[in-house]
């Protein structure tokens, strides 16, 4: 999968071309310094019409909230980019993060009292596009091959959150390839969905890599709209398979936002041309869950550590890591433990977050290229004491459950599996890459 800068940029921040800051005391601006940063971490979402809770689009806009921003800017909690990034990989096609150097200019400039500086610095405003658009148009030159909608849902005033889950049939009468996906709940819809998880029902033929389901009643993991995520684009010569007769089952989670509110949910698919068949299927999996749903026990008043392991049946390459837990959830790294025994941690997300759904797409050169027989193992910490200002009641116990008060946990990976010498020659060419760069 090529998740490209695109989608990381506009579900969760605009990844441009940030510019050099400055991190001198005397001189640092809003039009030179700071704009630039904003356009690239945070305006995706603090623009008008967005789920940031106030525009960050002018200098006006921006000088009311200049000591709040500080704080979540030096304190990391913004932008969302919860990773540790002490360990493990560090190259991502959507990284929104801010450099030590940024986050101490965004500083300065609040403690210089954030002066306007010269209107000519000011960059040019990205072009953002419309709410309604599909985001993935411009990436492929066109609207989607074939729009799945889901049946409509009337979400109450007030109340417990709800889980619509139709299942709907796409029409297909031939197996089609896909290379790339988004999912867009109705503009209306979009403040009561917390997120839309889209599973996907077909035969599969004996020989297949995966199981089928990863959810039982479910399906096999499609894809997802989230706070911090609204598709995917696969990589060059790879993609999902759908076929005749396949089936969209949705599972889309609603929250009462204080008004009466009908969602529905639209998946937009673009296809490979018809006859082209990618090299590489891609399999989407929901790495851990169903261990998770038999033994995750979450007593009262505790922080728990639970373990699920996964076996490669072939040689792979993972093309993200999008760890998902609740309310609870803390922490969760992935490791891979190859076949002589060597351990490597592949990335640890350190300080999760339940209100983001924040998927870290590797870049062609970073993507974790594994051998068969390898083992994906996740370390999953839930946080149920006082100290868990999330937490609803630390005197309960929790186990396994679809409500946010509840809790899950296991990681959204788009798995490509490779031949040996695919793996080979992968490896090989990734080595001299890195000699000559010695």
């Amino acid at each position: 999968m090529r998740q490209c800068t695109r989608i990381g940029a506009l579900a969760v921040a605009a990844v441009l071309t940030a510019g050099t800051t400055s991190a001198r005391t005397d001189d640092v601006t809003f039009t030179r310094d700071i704009a630039p940063i904003l356009q690239r971490s945070c305006q995706g979402c603090h623009r008008p019409g967005q789920m940031g809770p106030m525009s960050l689009m002018t200098y006006e806009d921006v000088r009311p909230w200049a000591r709040a921003i500080r704080t979540k800017v030096v304190e990391r909690v913004m932008p969302p980019w919860h990773l540790d990034k002490t360990v493990g990989i560090t190259e991502f096609q959507n990284d929104i993060s801010l450099s030590d150097r940024e986050i101490e200019t965004v500083a300065r400039w609040v403690d210089a009292g954030a002066p306007r500086g010269n209107a000519a610095d000011l960059p040019a405003q990205p072009d953002w596009p419309a709410d309604n658009a599909w985001r993935l148009a411009d990436e492929y030159g066109r609207e989607p091959d074939l729009v799945v909608t889901s049946d409509p849902w009337t979400q109450t005033a007030e109340g417990q959150d709800q889980w619509w889950q139709p299942i709907v049939e796409t029409g297909l009468t031939e197996d089609r390839w896909v290379a790339g996906m988004e999912v867009r709940p109705t503009l209306e819809g979009r403040r009561v969905t917390h997120h839309a998880v889209v599973y996907l029902q077909q035969e599969e033929q004996p020989g297949d890599h995966v199981a089928a389901v990863d959810v039982p009643g479910r399906g096999s993991y499609l894809t997802e709209f989230a706070v911090g995520k609204v598709g995917d684009i696969f990589r060059e010569n790879t993609g999902k398979l759908l076929k005749v007769g396949s089936r969209i089952a949705f599972d889309n989670h609603y929250h009462s936002v204080g008004e009466e509110i009908t969602s529905s949910t639209d998946v937009g698919i673009w296809f490979y041309p018809k006859g082209t068949v990618p090299k590489y299927r891609v399999f989407g999996q929901a790495l851990g869950v169903q261990h998770a749903m038999a033994t995750l026990d979450i007593p009262p008043g505790k922080v728990t550590i639970h373990h699920s392991y996964v076996s490669l049946p072939l040689p792979a390459r993972l093309e993200n890591y999008q760890p998902h837990m609740h309310v609870r959830g803390k922490a969760m790294s992935m490791e891979a433990i190859y076949p002589d025994g060597r351990v490597e941690m592949l990335n640890h997300v350190d300080h999760f977050d339940f209100n983001w759904h924040v998927n870290y797409v590797y870049t062609d050169d970073s993507a974790p290229v594994l051998p068969k027989g390898t083992v994906i193992h996740l370390t999953a910490w839930h946080d149920n004491t006082a100290a868990n200002r999330a937490n609803p009641d630390p005197t309960q116990w929790v186990g396994w459950g679809q409500r946010s008060f509840d809790d899950m946990y296991h990681a959204h990976v788009n798995m490509t599996y490779l031949t040996d010498e695919d793996y080979d020659e992968i490896i090989a060419a990734r080595r001299a890459r890195r000699s000559s760069n010695d």
